[in-house]
This record gives C-alpha cells, structure tokens and sequence, in this order.
C-alpha cells in the first residue's frame, strides 16, 4: 500500500537539530524500503479549475498558510497503521503542525 503525507504550512521554523534528526529518520525510511520519496513543495504555481469543459489557470504565489502543503513523503507499507505509526514518528521530530496522510491508488 502507498499512502502520500503531506505537511502544511506555518509550522516551526527548522532549525540544526530539526535537520539532524529529520536526516537520520529518511536514512533508516530509505533503508527499510518504506519512504519511496520526498519533496517540498513551491509557494508559487498554477491553479486550475475546470468547469463545463472550459478550463481556468491562477498563477501564484500561494500565501504562506496553514492550509497550503509545503512537503510530502511518499510511503510503501503493508498497513494504514503502519503509516500512520510512520506519521507518529515524523510528529514527534517536528513538532507542532498539520498535515494529512492519504492512500495512493494506481500502478505500483
């Protein structure tokens, strides 16, 4: 199964031990096989919405929210409870936050 966590924005501002640790949790991930990747995300891109067969492009920046997702992991594990406890362990390095872990569906 691959869930995708993701973390919004206005969060703590990293600081040496925040990299430290977060460096050594993507190490044992990666070795384990679990965290396929990773990434962060802009705060400037293009939003669309499409309705009745007409599709409409709003350029950013994004403001720098709560709401808006400025990383994500992608994750392979056998269980939803076993992203969830990867989640756990990601909290616990950062801190305070938000974010969400969602099930990917398609081609493995």
């Amino acid at each position: 199964m691959r869930f995708l966590m993701t973390m919004n924005g206005g969060g703590p501002a990293p600081d040496a031990r925040l990299y430290a640790e977060m460096a050594r949790f993507v190490d044992e991930l990666s070795r384990a096989g679990v965290l396929v990747a990773t990434g962060g995300l802009g705060m400037t891109g293009t939003h669309m919405t499409a309705r009745g067969g007409a599709v409409a492009y709003a350029h950013g920046p994004y403001t720098t929210s709560p709401e808006t997702i400025v990383s994500f992991a992608l994750l392979d594990v056998r269980t939803k409870e076993e992203a969830i406890e990867v989640s756990r362990r990601f909290w616990a390095i950062v801190g305070d936050g938000e974010g969400d872990l969602r099930q990917v569906f398609g081609p493995e």
